[in-house]
């Protein structure tokens, strides 16, 4: 990673942790991953912009194996994804040979534009809902 990539991730991550997703979890209908923190054992909730096809959630990370609920996905893939104001339990998948690209035309355009604006390594991520 360059080091212009490097601060525009540090600038980006620090104003989603700090402002953008304590705001955005509270949102009742926005759309939220949960993850369990790999160290902590915790639920770790995250804002994304996604959607649903079928018995599948689709979703692009912005920064790839750098997002720390992509690093909580590795750990353990069990998550659960609120959709509409309700939680589906499921079991994501990373993709990295998907054309993400691609992916995003297919993706709710307002959440595709910021990610490929602020994105730095971007990654498609595949849930597969259990209910």
């Amino acid at each position: 990673m360059t080091q212009s990539n490097d601060r525009k991730l540090r600038a980006v991550t620090t104003f989603q942790r700090r402002i953008l997703n304590p705001v955005m979890r509270r949102v009742p209908f926005q759309t939220a991953l949960e993850t369990t923190g790999r160290t902590s054992g915790l639920p770790r909730r995250t804002p994304v912009g996604g959607r649903r096809v079928g018995d599948s959630f689709w979703l692009v990370s912005e920064h790839g194996e750098r997002s720390q609920y992509i690093r909580n996905i590795r750990a353990n893939p069990r998550v659960r994804v609120r959709i509409g104001g309700r939680w589906h339990h499921g079991t994501a998948h990373l993709l990295p040979d998907d054309d993400t690209a691609a992916r995003l035309r297919t993706l709710p355009r307002s959440n595709s534009t910021v990610v490929r604006l602020v994105g730095t390594d971007l990654l498609t991520v595949r849930v597969d809902l259990e209910d």
